[in-house]
C-alpha cells in the first residue's frame, strides 16, 4: 500500500481512483465497512482504491484543546487499513487553510485535480468545508459538476447503538473493553515505547514493562486488566495495570503490562498493549502482602480469561 503525506506526494501518474474520507481514528467496524466498500468497487472497476484521511484531528485546529482521545497512532491506523486491501493512505495535515476551503474548492482541488476521484464512498452524516457546510447532497452536486459518482452508507450499528469513535472513546473511559471490542471488531490497542519507571514490581515478583505513550492516548480507565503484550509478531498474554500505584502514594498515571511466563528486557522496544477484560478497579492496599496475594490472583484470572 501506497502512503502519502500531503497532496503534494501523491504521484502525478496516479490513475483514477475511488476515494473514501474521514478521520477513521480506530479504524472501527463502520470505518471498515466503507473503506471495504471502496476497495470492492475499485477492484469491480479496475481502479485504485485510496484512504484519506487528516492530521492532526479537525477537532484540534477548530477548537484548540478539544483534541479527543486517540484510539490509534496515525501508524497504526495505516496498518489497519493496509490490512483491508487498500492502494494507498493518504494523510493530509490538517491547516487554518484547509479548514477554511469551500466545498468546491476541496472537491475540485483534491478530489478531482489530486486524487482523479471517479467515485467517493462516504458515510451519510459525512461532511466537509468551511464550518462544515457540506453534506452528502453537497457532494453529490458537486460530483454531478466535476464528473465524479458518490455512494452514502448507513452506519453501522449493533445492539442498538451505532459504532462510532465517540461511543468508543466513551466505552473505553469506563473500562468496558468488551463493549470496545465489539464495535472495534477487534480489542482496543494502545502503543508506545518501553520506558524505565520505578522498578517496584521487580522487587514483588512482578516486573512490569511500563509502556510509555504518545499524547492524547485513549487510555481505559484505572484498574487492572487482562490483555495482550505484542512486540514484532509476537502477542503475548498479560495482566495489564493503569494507574497511579495508589498503594505507593503515586501520582503519575502508567501503563503497565506483566507479561506471563515470559522473562525479557523490553526497554526502548516499541509495543502494543491490547485490552481484553477489566478485572477490577484501582485499589489501595495497607501494606505488600494483601497487594501481592491480589497481583497472584489477578494473574491466574488472566489465564483463565485468556486460555
Amino acid at each position: 500500500m501506497e502512503r502519502w503525506r500531503g497532496i503534494d506526494s501523491v504521484p502525478s501518474g496516479w490513475g483514477r481512483s475511488v476515494v473514501t474520507i474521514g478521520v477513521f481514528d480506530g479504524v472501527h467496524r463502520g470505518h471498515r465497512q466503507l473503506i471495504a466498500r471502496a476497495v470492492a468497487v475499485a477492484e469491480e472497476r479496475g481502479l485504485h482504491s485510496t484512504v484519506v484521511t487528516f492530521d492532526p484531528h479537525p477537532a484540534e485546529l477548530v477548537r484548540p484543546g478539544s483534541h479527543p482521545a486517540a484510539l490509534t497512532t496515525l501508524e497504526r491506523r495505516a496498518d489497519l487499513v493496509a490490512e483491508l486491501g487498500a492502494d494507498a493512505f493518504c494523510v493530509i495535515p490538517f491547516t487554518a487553510e484547509l479548514a477554511r476551503m469551500e466545498p468546491a474548492e476541496f472537491a475540485h482541488e483534491i478530489l478531482v485535480d489530486t486524487l482523479h476521484t471517479a467515485v467517493v464512498v462516504v458515510g451519510t452524516n459525512f461532511t466537509f468545508g468551511y464550518k462544515a457546510v457540506g453534506d452528502l447532497d453537497t457532494l453529490r452536486e458537486l460530483g454531478s459538476r466535476f464528473g465524479f459518482q458518490v455512494e452514502g452508507l448507513d452506519l453501522m450499528s449493533g445492539a442498538g447503538v451505532t459504532f462510532s469513535s465517540t461511543y468508543i472513546r466513551s466505552c473505553i473511559d469506563a473500562g468496558d473493553m468488551e463493549a470496545a471490542a465489539a464495535a472495534l471488531g477487534r480489542p482496543h490497542r494502545v502503543d508506545g515505547v518501553v520506558v524505565h519507571g520505578d522498578k517496584r514490581g521487580r522487587e514483588l515478583g512482578f516486573p512490569t514493562a511500563n509502556v510509555s505513550c504518545a499524547e492524547h492516548t485513549a487510555i481505559p480507565a484505572d484498574g487492572v486488566y487482562a490483555g495482550w503484550f505484542t512486540i514484532g509478531d509476537r502477542r503475548l498474554p498479560a495482566a495489564i495495570s493503569v494507574g497511579s500505584n495508589p498503594t505507593f502514594s503515586g501520582r503519575v498515571r502508567t501503563v503497565e503490562a506483566f507479561v506471563l511466563d515470559v522473562h525479557e528486557d523490553f526497554y526502548g522496544h516499541e509495543v502494543g498493549v491490547e485490552f481484553a477484560h477489566r478485572l477490577r478497579g484501582m485499589e489501595r492496599y495497607d501494606g505488600i502482602e494483601p497487594l501481592i496475594a491480589q497481583m497472584n490472583k489477578d494473574v491466574e484470572r488472566t489465564r483463565e480469561l485468556l486460555g
